[in-house]
């Protein structure tokens, strides 16, 4: 689904059931048993309303907390629930607590036929993200290639939001960023480099590639829902402190220690490291902002994050044409080699595709339990209108 299908996605996928307050939701639940967590859901165009009231009341502008909601909406929509509606509460945080600027703007600084260099004033990083990508569209559009480096700037989501907006200007999309030091470098025991997450998506017309995708083995947030979902970690996830691999969310996350895309050495972890450095090149060292282990650590809030990050966008008509044909081509051919087993070959951005045609069936989207009632706390704090749940469609 491009990008445009997920603007549109704000407006309410069905109007024809009534929406239920959270409180009737809670007395069905847990009460009478007559419905369950799994059988309600939050509307995408709720889902933004909701975070960006929560961002209004701590301060931000009525445009920029609907472009970060509309943001954490998308992960949510296509299956990232890690960065959704898990990271706003996040962003609250650093906003009252100053570490971000609610009403940051950010400006450029170099601009250079297909380069700039922007500065995030310390803006909210879905804020920053988007201006950045646009301007890369627009230098790709009129020299071929545009390429923006960003500094100053705050956690921006999902690097694949980025790749889905130059995807659909009939560009391809690239970005990345670095962030808080959690990667232990192979032969290490202390983090040195951030999950570093990157995308790139290019569209066929009828078909799409979106790679988005950690560095590191898994981004932070997939342990984080563990531990909300009280579940055990998959080994070579991440570390203990002591530095041996654990299966207890908890440890994981207090140790902040995650193992590189790969793991251990033997099961060639020093390709995920090297592949965070490129990203840690890109954007730490590319544009200015603090690199490495000089980035604020994950949970301090004794400085400004000043994150680095990098767009780059591409036209591919200005290379050679039937670009879109051959990569239609090339993904069904993939998809349709021989099967190891009874599972279908999947290409990068087929699992989002997949959870975004469910969300669209149920009629919205199908939040934890334990997720539901932190929102309706977190309301509740902040003097905001609960999010409505409904009854999936067909129920």
């Amino acid at each position: 689904m491009a990008f445009r299908s997920l603007v549109a996605s704000v407006a309410d996928v069905s109007t024809k059931v009534p929406v239920i307050p959270r409180s009737s939701f809670v007395r069905m639940s847990f009460s009478t048993g007559s419905s369950t967590a799994d059988d309600m859901v939050v509307t995408k165009d709720e889902v933004v309303r909701f975070i960006s009231d929560c961002l209004r009341k701590a301060g931000t502008t009525e445009d920029d907390a609907f472009t970060v909601g509309h943001h954490l909406m998308v992960a949510d929509y296509r299956g990232h629930f890690s960065h959704g509606m898990n990271r706003m509460q996040m962003y609250v945080k650093d906003i009252e607590s100053r570490l971000t600027d609610p009403a940051g703007k950010p400006t450029i600084l170099t601009d250079f036929q297909a380069i700039a260099l922007v500065d995030g004033n310390n803006a909210l990083g879905q804020v920053v993200g988007k201006h950045c990508m646009e301007l890369a569209m627009d230098k790709a559009q009129k020299f071929g290639v545009g390429l923006v480096s960003a500094r100053g700037s705050n956690h921006f989501g999902i690097c694949g939001y980025y790749s889905l907006m130059a995807m659909e200007k009939g560009l391809i999309g690239f970005s990345c960023t670095n962030t808080s030091p959690l990667m232990v470098p192979t032969r290490a025991k202390k983090a040195g480099l951030g999950t570093n997450p990157l995308s790139l998506g290019m569209s066929s017309g009828d078909d799409e590639f979106v790679l988005d995708m950690a560095t590191t083995a898994v981004a932070l947030g997939k342990i984080e829902l563990a531990m909300r979902k009280e579940q055990p970690i998959p080994i070579g996830w991440a570390l203990d402190s002591e530095g041996n691999v654990t299966s207890n969310p908890e440890d994981a996350y207090a140790a902040n220690l995650m193992m590189p895309l790969g793991g251990t050495e033997e099961h060639s972890g020093y390709k995920g490291y090297g592949l965070s450095l490129m990203v840690e090149v890109l954007c730490g060292i590319l544009s200015g902002s603090e690199f490495g282990p000089n980035v604020r650590t994950w949970k301090s809030g004794d400085r400004v994050a000043n994150l680095g990050h990098c767009f780059m966008a591409i036209n591919p008509e200005a290379f050679t044409s039937g670009s879109k044909e051959r990569l239609s081509r090339l993904l069904g051919q993939l998809r349709n080699l021989p099967r190891a087993g009874e599972k279908e070959i999947l290409v990068a951005g087929d699992p989002e595709r997949k959870a975004m045609a469910k969300v669209d069936q149920d009629g919205g989207i199908t939040y934890h339990v334990n997720q539901i009632k932190n929102s309706e706390e977190f309301a509740r704090r902040m003097g905001v209108e609960p999010m409505k749940l409904r009854p999936k469609n067909n129920i």
